[in-house]
């Protein structure tokens, strides 16, 4: 719906659409017509990015996509530095003040210079050309050369307009467009941009790179000399400590303690042990026997005391020595010895040597020298402990002080590392460097497809476009009631038909029921109950517009009958004055006639009494509601009567009281089938709502393509607060285009 909406304004507007687009395409023409031709030159750089031929040992080979188009990015945003450009206007300018054949025609500015500023111009163009350096604002001399750049068409915004720099979709290449009215010109631009560019690029990236060179290598020299003087105290900390390999160290001793930990702890086991099998064979002896065995005992003990001494040094030495073969081999030597001094001894003071006794006495001595031999073990192997501890917590500040300078170092020599990687990288860098090149320079050009008649067409496309959306602006800021929904939506009241907009003088519009208005026809109707409406329609003066006026006039004719539901007077108001209530109650009053009824038109707006001063009536409603007109008058005038009034400034109440009008009212709506009465608008306050009191019925008119203001608002809702006898709207003035036919 709201679509329609904008596409009936814009068939409103449809002339328009048409007329000035071409309008603003002749006007284009005009504008265009003298323009000049146009020539185009290309030039083609090779980059280098994407050419492994020419990458070497560069570090590229993990380039991704992104930095590829990074890179192309840096190379056409220099392509574009006001650097470059200024160097191609020196070089432009020069050209044109020394050559005999300029690329333009000299402006006013320059054609003003004379010899001597000429010679000076050259000079500071050079000399600003060989040094890099733009031209200065602040300084009025260069101001004004600036100024004669800029009359040339030679200045960076000129040339930035009309030059053209882009990557050749996915390739190596960078291509260089310029277009002017001179081929020359065009050729010599586009060269003497890719030239300067390679030149300035070439000397800026250089010099960056040997500055980065310079400072790696510095910050080199002071890493390699921090790490060669850390390293030299390291060492004399470790010869002043007798410290080798203090990690080593420390794993070693580690181990042996680990070691003779274990061997602790065997010792103790064989302690324990042995003290068990001793107390086993004690406890097969009796008393007695106990006594003679500790006699036979005590005997061999004497033997064997120096030997068992002897082994416990032994075993002493082999435990301190970490366990020397040889010590070893003298242990086992020695306890084969003492083992057979043992059985001598015992089969000497023995009655009986192959007794089990016997036996039980050799084998508790034999586990009393290993009991003795163990618990040496062990005060020797807490020894050995007790001292690789002592060493071990020796090492500890040693440790603490080396690992730290280790870590320092090892930091130190990362660093320096990694500098000397990216020294390296910077080297190869620079002396396998890319270079770009031109591969294509550029030639004078073909003249190009004149843009004119593009420009005339795109000058008519976007007027027509401009026109479109300032429509749509139109459209989308109209908030004005334009169809009997809009008005039914705004005010949530029935809308009881809608009339078009009239678009001749009102007394044409009479010709809807074929009367001719200069020869007081319509005059006779309204007063006169003899004229047969129905037989003048059937003339063949109707026209489209009437015979449409009249299918809604039907409409609004049938809502209204049922709207009235058996009542018989109906008041016509409107918002405000000029919206079409004197229409509505004359095409009402003639629509009711052809039905044959019998039909009242009172002219009750005493402010503006239209239809009075159309249609000279003879009876006046002040008369007849004074008693000055009686009843009977009124109905000798015919099926069509009119009260008129006559225009005092008056109000309804103001001729009699409520009662009498009341009364007066209901004489008439028994005799006329329908009473009409046109008041004044709302906005007249007690004049209109003086009728509404009286009457039995009303209807507002509202004019299409108007808002609902605050005022309206109020009336709007005063109409509301009458439910009872205000039936609905009627839209008038409305556009066919804005309600269509369904």
């Amino acid at each position: 719906m709201e679509v329609l909406k904008y596409f009936n304004i814009v068939k409103k507007h449809k002339y328009g659409l048409i007329v000035i687009p071409i309008l603003m395409m002749i006007l284009t023409w005009f504008l265009v017509r003298k323009l000049p031709d146009t020539y185009a030159s290309k030039a083609r750089l090779s980059s280098g990015i994407t050419e492994k031929s020419q990458q070497l040992l560069q570090n590229t080979q993990d380039m991704g996509e992104l930095k590829i188009n990074q890179n192309f990015s840096n190379l056409i945003q220099t392509m574009q530095l006001k650097a470059v450009s200024d160097e191609v206007s020196y070089q432009l300018i020069i050209h044109d003040l020394t050559s005999t054949t300029p690329f333009r025609k000299p402006s006013k500015l320059l054609s003003y210079l004379n010899p001597d500023a000429r010679a000076h111009a050259i000079d500071v163009y050079t000399r600003l050309y060989r040094e890099r350096l733009p031209l200065s604002l602040f300084d009025k001399d260069q101001n004004g050369l600036y100024q004669v750049l800029v009359s040339m068409g030679y200045d960076y915004d000129a040339l930035r307009k009309k030059i053209h720099i882009y990557r050749v979709e996915s390739s190596d290449f960078i291509d260089v467009d310029y277009d002017s009215e001179n081929p020359l010109l065009s050729a010599f631009v586009v060269n003497a941009m890719c030239s300067e560019f390679i030149s300035y690029y070439g000397y800026f990236t250089q010099d960056n790179e040997r500055k980065n060179i310079d400072y790696l290598s510095q910050v080199m020299r002071q890493k390699k000399d921090s790490l060669d003087a850390r390293n030299e105290r390291l060492k004399a900390y470790k010869i002043q400590n007798r410290v080798l390999n203090i990690s080593d160290q420390a794993k070693v001793l580690y181990g042996e303690i680990a070691d003779f930990e274990t061997q602790l702890g065997i010792a103790h086991k064989q302690v324990a042990a042995n003290m068990g099998a001793i107390e086993t064979i004690d406890s097969k002896f009796s008393e007695n026997e106990k006594q003679l065995s500790e006699t036979k005992e005590n005997l061999v003990a004497r033997d064997i005391v120096a030997d068992q001494k002897l082994l416990e040094s032994y075993n002493d030495k082999y435990i301190r020595s970490n366990y020397d073969e040889n010590i070893k081999q003298k242990i086992s030597a020695l306890r084969n010895q003492i083992n057979q001094r043992i059985s001598q001894g015992v089969d000497k003071n023995s009655s009986n040597p192959n007794s089990a006794k016997t036996e039980l006495i050799s084998e508790k001595l034999r586990l009393e020298v290993e009991l003795g031999l163990a618990k040496s073990s062990i005060t020797s192997l807490e020894d050995v402990i007790s001292g690789l501890n002592k060493r071990l917590n020796g090492m500890v500040p040693n440790e603490a002080v080396i690992q730290a300078s280790e870590n320092e170092i090892s930091v130190d020599a990362q660093e320096y590392i990694e500098m000397l990687k990216k020294f390296n990288q910077s080297n190869i860098d620079y002396n396998t460097n890319v270079h770009i090149k031109v591969i294509e320079g550029g030639v004078p050009g073909k003249k190009q497809g004149s843009m004119k008649l593009v420009l005339v067409v795109v000058g008519g496309m976007v007027t027509a476009v401009l026109y479109f959306f300032i429509l749509f602006i139109l459209y989308y800021l109209d908030n004005t009631v334009k169809t009997s929904n809009d008005l039914l939506t705004r005010t949530d009241i029935p809308v009881l038909g809608y009339l078009p907009i009239v678009r001749s003088s009102f007394l044409d519009i009479q010709k809807l029921w074929n009367i001719d208005p200069m020869n007081n026809e319509f005059r006779k109707l309204l007063r006169s109950t003899k004229m047969d409406i129905q037989k003048i329609t059937r003339k063949k003066s109707i026209n489209l517009s009437n015979i449409a006026f009249k299918k809604l006039l039907r409409s609004t004719r049938f809502e209204v009958n049922m709207a009235m539901a058996g009542a018989r007077s109906l008041v016509i108001t409107s918002m405000t004055r000029g919206e079409g209530k004197t229409l509505l109650a004359l095409s009402l009053i003639s629509a009711y006639q052809m039905m044959n009824k019998k039909v009242l038109l009172i002219d009750g707006n005493f402010l503006n009494p239209g239809i009075t001063s159309i249609t000279q009536p003879q009876f006046f409603i002040e008369d007849y509601l004074t008693g000055n007109t009686t009843l009977d008058d009124i109905i000798d005038a015919g099926n069509v009567t009119v009260l008129g009034n006559k225009g005092n400034d008056i109000s309804l109440f103001e001729i009699n009281n409520l009662y009498d009008i009341e009364q007066k009212l209901m004489e008439l709506k028994d005799i006329f089938e329908m009473v009409i009465i046109e008041a004044s608008a709302l906005n007249t306050l007690n004049q209109s709502k003086e009728w509404i009191v009286v009457a039995d019925r009303m209807l507002c008119v509202f004019e299409a393509n108007t808002n609902i203001t605050y005022e309206k608002s109020d009336q709007v809702e005063y109409l509301k607060a009458i439910n009872g006898k205000f039936v609905g709207w009627v839209l008038n003035k409305v556009d066919e285009n804005d309600n269509p036919k369904k």
